[in-house]
């Protein structure tokens, strides 16, 4: 992979999702999930948004990559149109991030570890790994600032 000239953005530990949200969607879920839609009553969007404040790129990349979905209409990991390898909300290609994700203690099939996986991702390589996706993003005024940022570095 290729390096970015961007690090940090709150340095190089990745954040844990906080427990009050940790669970929570509004999509179809697997039975045994479906308990926290009363309790959080959290889209996956509003998830997202909140995991990625720091980040608002990161939460245009969610819109353009998956219209904010970790579920598909039957209940199961959403998988990519074009490469059916891209799983959920960040649509993380199972190919090449498998193992490095669960090295690191990443389950890229739940929301949580897929976001967490994003974030490490760019912290590590910036936005290349959503390169594919970068008409959409790219013109964001997230993305603008975020450029901004970059050159500052």
């Amino acid at each position: 992979m290729i390096t970015s000239s961007v690090t940090g953005l709150g340095g190089s530990s990745i954040p844990a999702p906080s427990p009050d949200i940790m669970d929570a969607t509004q999509q179809t879920l697997p039975r045994e999930d479906k308990k926290f839609l009363t309790e959080k009553n959290m889209t996956v969007e509003e998830y997202v948004k909140n995991y990625f404040s720091d980040i608002p790129v990161m939460v245009e990349v969610a819109k353009c990559e998956s219209r904010f979905r970790q579920y598909d209409e039957n209940g199961e990991v959403l998988r990519g149109v074009q490469n059916s390898l891209d799983r959920g909300v960040m649509q993380i290609n199972e190919f090449y991030h498998n193992e490095d994700s669960e090295k690191l203690g990443f389950d890229i099939l739940t929301i949580e570890g897929n976001t967490a996986y994003a974030r490490y991702l760019f912290e590590k390589y910036g936005l290349r790994p959503w390169n594919s996706s970068s008409k959409c993003w790219g013109r964001s005024t997230a993305y603008s600032e975020y450029k901004e940022l970059a050159i500052n570095k």
